[in-house]
């Protein structure tokens, strides 16, 4: 396994994106799902998608990585949406419970919030509906928050630095 020249852990290098470009981009982009601007904001974001046959388990229900995938951006976004310029954040822990199945066809709409955000730790929560508003998952979640100049607070040290 190669290293890298630092030791440091990895964090996101990019400042953190508008709604406006995370809605084109991104894994939840590429599974069909889009996050709905005008149902997102100041600590909220709503993700919605049809599901597709690719999405379907051998059973032919949706498969748990696209209720965690929807969940994770909607919750991961609206964390995203409270970051001071400069700041990146990432997911340190997903909980999610699976309540009820979806089937192919059905729009799935995953509406995620913030608790509470603090200097370098998020906590958001997040719900998972179907077209009929039933709800098909729950989610908690935490969200580690790089500060502006990487180092100093918020920064880890590396390895050596540890020893």
């Amino acid at each position: 396994m190669s290293r890298r020249s630092s030791d440091a852990e990895p964090r996101p290098e990019r400042p953190r994106p508008d709604l406006l470009r995370a809605s084109r981009r991104g894994f939840h982009h590429e599974i069909g799902f889009r996050i709905d601007r005008e149902q997102s904001g100041h600590g909220v974001c709503t993700v919605t998608g049809r599901v597709e046959t690719r999405h379907l388990n051998i059973n032919a229900v949706v498969h748990g990585g696209v209720y965690a995938t929807a969940l994770d951006t909607a919750m991961g976004a609206a964390v995203v949406s409270l970051l001071k310029d400069g700041e990146t954040a990432a997911t340190t822990s997903l909980y999610v419970e699976f309540l009820r199945a979806a089937r192919r066809g059905d729009l799935l709409t995953a509406r995620g919030e913030v608790l509470r955000r603090g200097r370098h730790i998020a906590f958001a929560e997040g719900n998972l509906f179907d077209d009929e508003g039933r709800r098909l998952s729950q989610a908690r979640g935490t969200w580690y928050i790089w500060s502006a100049s990487g180092n100093g607070a918020g920064s880890v040290p590396s390895r050596r630095a540890r020893r």
